[in-house]
């Protein structure tokens, strides 16, 4: 049971904050990407035509080209394709997973970009003490991948979760029960300008890094800090990670820690597939992680 100071106001609905000028169409655009992925990730082996995919989310083929256009920079059909990591065991017989790239289906040489992030790690003491006399700060905003909590301490971004509609407070919830005593202070203009380095690529900045903290166990930041190192556009197995790491055999314990990753999106979780090239589970949402992936391709080009 959460502290009554944890709780969000009880009188209106969790405000969500924009992060772009077009906060409304970028809501909206999730919504439609959501269905659509659904729908895609059913029908994919019937090779459903834009036509089908555009009926399915109740828009014409033009307004779902405009949508994708503005989410991800590439056509419906091509995003299908990958999204598609599921089905990449034909190429992993050929190569490692770590050199698949997500961009199935899409041709030429690529560019590749990713968040630049510096990062450190708060004392196993700290982390022990469930928060203790730490001051967490949090808001929702309207992201790519719909309502995000940005959480953050003094020292930087320290939880990026995601909701769907009506589900803010259970995620609220699941996010501060990670640590317990810590003081949480909504505060929206302060997480806003986290929210845009995060989910605006024009402010993916080598010169000026964004910052996060990670809070967990020993193992949990040794397997965090090895996913910051997978590339945009790349991927990696729960059983590279663990060998990463120096503990080959921990791939189920790697799952584990991935599983309770807090940054999510930054610290790239969804970058993490089965040894046979399955997307598997993720805390987030199956579907927010094909739009992740989905997403990253149309930026590689």
């Amino acid at each position: 049971m959460l502290l009554p100071s944890l709780q969000p106001p009880q009188d209106s609905a969790i405000p969500l904050q924009g992060i772009m000028p077009l906060q409304h169409e970028a809501g909206d655009d999730y919504k439609i990407i959501q269905r659509t992925i659904e729908f895609m990730s059913h029908q994919w082996r019937k090779h459903p035509s834009t036509e089908a995919i555009a009926q399915n989310a109740g828009i014409s083929p033009t307004q779902l080209h405009h949508i994708f256009a503005r989410f991800a920079g590439i056509t419906p059909k091509a995003f299908m394709q990958a999204i598609m990591l599921d089905h990449a065991r034909i190429l992993l017989k050929s190569t490692s997973v770590m050199d698949t790239s997500y961009e199935l289906g899409l041709s030429g040489p690529s560019r590749l970009h990713d968040l630049f992030v510096t990062h450190e790690a708060m004392s196993p003491g700290e982390y022990r003490t469930g928060g203790q006399g730490l001051v967490i700060q949090y808001g929702w905003h309207v992201s790519l991948f719909g309502n995000a909590l940005i959480m953050i301490t003094a020292r930087g971004l320290c939880g990026l979760a995601f909701a769907d509609e009506g589900q803010e407070q259970a995620i609220f919830e699941d996010m501060t029960r990670r640590w317990p005593k810590a003081n949480f202070v909504q505060d929206v203009p302060a997480t806003a300008h986290f929210a845009t380095r995060v989910f605006n690529p024009t402010q993916w900045c080598a010169s000026q890094p964004l910052r996060v903290v990670l809070i967990g166990t020993n193992f949990e930041l040794r397997v965090w800090q090895t996913l910051l190192k997978i590339p945009l556009a790349k991927a990696s197995t729960y059983s590279d990670i663990a060998t990463r790491i120096g503990n080959p055999k921990a791939a189920r314990a790697v799952g584990a820690a991935i599983g309770r990753n807090p940054i999510s999106f930054v610290v790239p979780c969804h970058r993490v597939i089965g040894k046979s090239g399955a997307l598997t589970g993720y805390h987030w949402g199956l579907t927010r992680k094909r739009a992740m992936l989905g997403w990253e391709a149309g930026k590689v080009g």
